[in-house]
Parts: structure tokens; sequence; C-alpha cells
């Protein structure tokens, strides 16, 4: 069976089963390793990534419901060498550890940020309900967010 998707904005082709998951598709097929495979049933968030536009994890969604879909994984969530404001924001407040849930946590919050530009603490939490983390510990991250905010009130 053939699948068309679009992938960080290039049309692909994918030949294969359609009940493969569309991490797998990502990760062996395409060679995008950003989206993890920790716990394959969807509730640590660290294969999240967007499809038209909405935050989902990759290991749930079989590849042949999303013929047509366009993909956005950590790999495109900005342009190449470069960081979108969130990656910078998660740099600079130290995030970064093991690196797992990471991607996840970013694809996540940039779904979650462009539909609530300036949430509050107690937001920024609820959003996260789907993405563990076991190194930073959760305040890091939202500290990460909110100064987001800080430095449009400052621009």
């Amino acid at each position: 069976m053939s699948i068309s998707l679009n992938i960080n904005g290039e049309d692909r082709l994918y030949h294969g089963d359609p009940r493969t998951s569309l991490l797998d598709v990502l990760r062996d097929t395409y060679r995008m390793t950003g989206a993890k495979s920790v716990c394959s049933a969807g509730f640590c968030g660290a294969c999240t990534v967007h499809v038209d536009g909405v935050a989902v994890p990759a290991c749930l969604r079989p590849v042949g419901l999303l013929d047509g879909a366009a993909i956005t994984t950590i790999e495109g969530a900005a342009p190449l060498d470069t960081l979108s404001a969130l990656q910078a924001a998660f740099a600079e407040h130290d995030v970064v550890q093991c690196g797992m849930c990471f991607p996840g946590m970013v694809m996540s919050l940039t779904a979650f940020l462009r539909d609530a530009p300036a949430p509050s603490r107690a937001k920024v939490k609820t959003a996260m309900v789907g993405n563990l983390c076991r190194c930073t510990g959760y305040e890091r991250i939202i500290d990460a967010v909110m100064s987001l905010q800080d430095s449009e009130s400052a621009a």
C-alpha cells in the first residue's frame, strides 16, 4: 500500500504495512529519530509530533490512517541550524538533560502555545500532563515557557 505524507514540508510516499505506527515509519524508514520510542502506549509523550497541526503520540497512529496528512517532527520545528523560541528557552533554562522527553515536550508545548500564547503557570502545567520527564523536573520547563511571555512583554 502507498501512503502519501508531507513530512516537515517534504512530500513522501510510504510503501509498507498501513498498520505500522507513524513513529516506526519516521524513525525506521525516514531516519527521523527525534521522536523517541519510550512507552509505546501513548502516555509518556516522548514521541509527540504534529499531524495536521495537532499534537499526537506518533506511537499510536497507524500510518495507514494518515494518507495526505501534514506531519511536523522536532526536526521540522525550526529552520535548519536554528532553534525555535521555545527550544532556545529550554536551553536557556537548562531543561535539556537526557533528551528523551525534550522533543515531545517541545512539540506538545509548541501546539499549546499556538492556541494559548499567554498562558498562566497553571495552564502550562495542565498542558504538560501528557509528557513525562524524569530528569529536569517540571519547574524549569514551566519557567522556560513563562520566559517567552516575559521576553515578548519586554520587546
